[in-house]
């Protein structure tokens, strides 16, 4: 049986009451794809709405901490630490959240949830003079903690 899903069908929240408390940490990526102009945008810093990167920074942490009010059964995390690091790269942007928190359950929804909204917020800003920005490859890169132990994307 499905974790999320009740004996009848409904959804339900996992009941994490008997789960251990460990230290959790989960790093999330995703990449902004961007033309070259944009790109030169960017490196100049000459975007009409100033540098995305630090926006697209808060945007990240604030969603971290929203997470559980997104997706509905999603459990409420402690966050001890988010942290989002932003390049600028041949193809576009490369966005990476990490979170770690103390708790009964993973951090990795708060990971995808913050880099997601970074994501989205660099597009937000480069819109203007950019129409056809693809935003992609969202995706888990690491969790460490918790009974399942490590994983790392090989």
């Amino acid at each position: 049986m499905m974790s999320h899903i009740g004996e009848s069908g409904e959804a339900r929240m996992v009941d994490i009451s008997k789960k251990e408390i460990t230290e959790r940490r989960a790093v999330a990526s995703a990449k902004v794809f961007l033309n070259s102009e944009t790109l030169e945008v960017l490196r100049l810093n000459q975007l009409p709405k100033g540098s995305p990167f630090e926006v697209a920074r808060i945007a990240g942490i604030l969603a971290a901490k929203k997470t559980s009010e997104l997706i509905p059964l999603c459990h409420q995390i402690g966050l001890s630490k988010v942290d989002l690091k932003i390049e600028l790269s041949d193809y576009g942007v490369y966005l990476e959240a990490e979170a770690k928190a103390s708790d009964k359950t993973g951090v990795e929804m708060e990971a995808l949830t913050a880099v997601t909204i970074a994501a989205l917020t660099i597009y937000d800003m480069c819109k203007s003079i950019q129409k056809d920005i693809e935003i992609g490859e969202i995706r888990l890169e690491l969790k460490e903690g918790g009974k399942s132990g490590k994983y790392v994307r090989p």
